[in-house]
């Protein structure tokens, strides 16, 4: 009874997380392990809560000495682990920020030109094929006109 209200107050925690990341858990587009590490930690987390002496425990037999060392130890872990998978997360996104920009600018450039000089011009000046016909049928109509 001694340690109740830290211990409340940090079960109350541990569960408010939980409670969010299930809420938002469609939303997040978590991965299966994701889910499941976050799921291990809450449930890790009230037991050491609850059982502080066997984080002690374990860690003296890990060798780190105290049960806060060895959760400390874990928690910067756990930290480098969110910090790269946001840096990666980030780079993904921008990387897909960019290419939608260049589409989009692309686009906005055909339209441009679709609008200043028509959409038959774009077409023709664009296909080497439409310009190697249009040679063709100009040589073809002048034979005719030679016969």
């Amino acid at each position: 009874m001694k340690y109740f209200w830290i211990q409340l107050v940090l079960i109350v925690g541990s569960v408010s997380m939980a409670l969010m990341f299930i809420r938002t858990w469609g939303q997040a587009k978590n991965r299966a392990w994701k889910r499941i590490a976050f799921s291990a930690f809450v449930i890790v987390n009230v037991y050491a809560v609850l059982r502080p002496t066997d984080v002690t425990w374990l860690a003296q037999q890990l060798g780190v000495g105290r049960g806060t060392d060895l959760v400390l130890y874990v928690m910067v872990l756990a930290m480098g682990f969110l910090t790269l998978n946001t840096f990666l997360r980030f780079r993904s996104l921008e990387k897909k920020i960019t290419d939608l920009a260049r589409t989009v600018a692309i686009n906005e450039g055909v339209r441009h030109n679709d609008e200043r000089l028509g959409p038959d011009a774009v077409v023709a000046q664009a296909t080497p094929e439409s310009a190697a016909g249009s040679k063709a049928e100009a040589g073809a109509g002048s034979d005719s006109v030679k016969a």
